[in-house]
């Protein structure tokens, strides 16, 4: 595990259900960088979470040394970039044109994931009717999409070593909220993405995932929630 004295300089404000957060605990855990983990109310957000990301104001935010990165996807990056001693979730920079395009692809799926996956399994819960049926639809063609970017492989890769790579922290949070995708839409991912469903498994059998996500149920709980909030039911 690493130790610099660094690493005890990091700081996650974060709400404990988001998966873009969990993506950066899983990170930092695969790492073995040590952080304190600052839950937010985001209903009466803190001044540090304000000042650090006055644009949009959003969770997740990692402050090192004091100085905030904001965004998911770019933390996992700096942490890479930061942390170069510790395992990567991109494939390591070098000159060849090959780790170039697998970094690129990494960064593609990782995007889709952001672009695609959440707003869908939200429209799933806030919508009824045929709205919620063109969602369900849409959340199937998702994951099958990403199942063939799987394959036959273990992980999505871009880890060193069989590790958890880029693209596999940035999906694996959202494994916590697919009995709640079933629940709404009315579908099942074991039949519709075998292989997807296996990989999830597969994840939640680590360490720095099963320690960091959420049960399914308490995720379906926190949905109801907002259900409630919103008028949905």
């Amino acid at each position: 595990m690493a130790a610099a004295a660094e690493e005890k300089e990091l700081v996650l404000l974060d709400f404990w259900v988001s998966p873009f957060g969990q993506r950066c605990r899983i990170a930092m855990a695969e790492k073995g960088l040590e952080f304190e983990y600052r839950e937010e109310d985001l209903g009466n957000k803190s001044d540090l979470l304000l000042r650090s990301n006055p644009v949009h104001k959003k969770i997740p935010v990692l402050l090192h040394a004091g100085r905030p990165v904001c965004e998911s996807l770019i933390i996992l990056q700096y942490l890479d970039d930061a942390f170069p001693d510790t395992p990567h979730l991109l494939p390591p920079a070098n000159s060849s044109s090959d780790a170039a395009y697998a970094r690129a692809r990494a960064r593609f799926w990782a995007d889709y994931v952001d672009k695609k996956l959440y707003d869908c399994g939200s429209r799933l819960w806030r919508l009824k009717g045929e709205p919620q049926a063109a969602a369900r639809r849409e959340m199937v063609e998702i994951l099958r999409t990403l199942e063939a970017e799987l394959g036959d492989g273990e992980f999505f890769g871009g880890g060193e070593g069989g590790r958890l790579g880029f693209v596999d922290v940035a999906l694996v949070p959202f494994t916590a909220w697919f009995y709640s995708y079933e629940r709404c839409g009315g579908f099942s991912v074991e039949e519709v993405a075998p292989k997807l469903a296996a990989w999830a498994r597969r994840c939640g059998q680590i360490d720095s995932v099963a320690k960091h996500l959420p049960s399914p149920e308490k995720v379906y709980d926190f949905i109801a929630v907002l259900k409630k909030k919103y008028g949905v039911e």
